[in-house]
């Protein structure tokens, strides 16, 4: 068994959400073993303390280890560690020339983008494999290494410091974050005006206090949200780096959201979720949490998985704000339901 094991993870936060249930299920299958994760600077801060991952290896394809001259750099950091073993949750054939040129011994992953050569020890890909929902997808990796992959829970932590700083930020148990952006694309995006019509209305219905999250490239949407809406709101949208977002997404009642990284790390803690769909196929990435409700509307062109609408963007339009003020209200129903049990 492999004793020092790298783990080449996926590059978008809600990727590399999905794939904590196969972490920890390599975590249980090599419980002695030193796992470290390689990932983006973006990705990185997720697995913090996180219990599958010894460490974190940063592979800043943008700063240091730009180019060919930095992929050799990356490249030679990882022969220092002298890994025995790489597992390949990323599909690209980079991901199999790094751990190949870095001369690591075992390097098991999915066949996928011309890398079969690359891999010691490539495995079974079907058609029907592409299909299934990510979490599941990158299980079955797993599953078909021989671990026990069965729990399919996301699974994220905080520490404890991290919980008081976003109780103190927030000032109140009954908060409904709203996250508009989404780093895909354009086309993913529901509309400012009616995220905060609802908004709007749950805050007057519940007397929620309205939390706006979202990236650095998402203040103009932050902005226009807080400018439509009629009620107060906290606007965080591009103030918070990735351990503040997980925090303040921990700690809020309900989540409504486009397809994105943060309805993720929302569904890894836990937290009720309305999640609008547009371009992108929910039987793959929609939230793998019993506590979603899915909002959209069957279009002939849908889902295209594209990043910008070629067309008059008619998957979101028909969505309406009462579509999703309706769903929202059905989830917080559950939530003082199960409260009173």
């Amino acid at each position: 068994m492999a004793n020092k094991i790298l783990v080449r993870g996926t590059n978008w936060i809600g990727d590399a959400v999905m794939t904590t249930p196969a972490l920890m299920a390599l975590r249980t299958g090599c419980p002695d073993a030193e796992i470290v994760l390689l990932t983006n600077p973006l990705v990185a801060p997720l697995f913090k303390y996180h219990p599958a991952i010894d460490r974190v290896l940063v592979y800043a394809r943008k700063g240091k280890h730009r180019g060919i001259r930095g992929f050799f750099r990356m490249v030679l950091e990882l022969r220092r560690e002298k890994f025995d073993a790489a597992l390949l949750l990323q599909n690209a054939i980079e991901a199999a020339l790094l751990v190949f040129a870095a001369r690591i011994p075992c390097r098991v992953g999915f066949p996928t983008d011309a890398r079969r050569l690359l891999l010691s020890d490539p495995v079974g890909l079907t058609p029907a494999d592409k299909t299934l929902h990510h979490t599941d997808y990158y299980l079955t990796l797993l599953r078909r290494l021989g671990f026990k992959a069965q729990d399919t829970s996301l699974c994220l932590h905080i520490t404890h410091a991290e919980r008081e700083w976003a109780r103190t930020t927030l000032k109140s148990d009954n908060v409904i974050a709203v996250n508009p952006g989404a780093a895909y694309g354009s086309a993913k995006r529901w509309f400012p005006e009616r995220f905060a019509a609802v908004a709007d209305i749950l805050a007057q219905r519940y007397g929620a206090t309205i939390l706006l999250t979202g990236g650095p490239g998402e203040r103009e949407i932050g902005e226009d949200i807080a400018a439509f809406m009629q009620c107060d709101c906290i606007n965080k949208v591009g103030k918070t780096d990735v351990r503040q977002m997980m925090a303040l997404l921990a700690g809020s009642r309900l989540l409504i959201t486009n397809d994105s990284g943060p309805m993720h790390v929302a569904a890894a803690f836990g937290v009720p979720i309305v999640a609008v769909f547009g371009p992108t196929d929910h039987t793959t990435t929609s939230p793998a949490s019993e506590k979603v409700r899915i909002v959209r509307k069957g279009v002939e062109c849908a889902p295209c998985l594209l990043r910008q609408c070629p067309t008059d963007h008619r998957c979101m339009k028909n969505i309406t704000p009462d579509d999703v003020t309706a769903a929202a209200i059905e989830q917080l129903e559950k939530v003082d339901e199960n409260s009173h049990r």
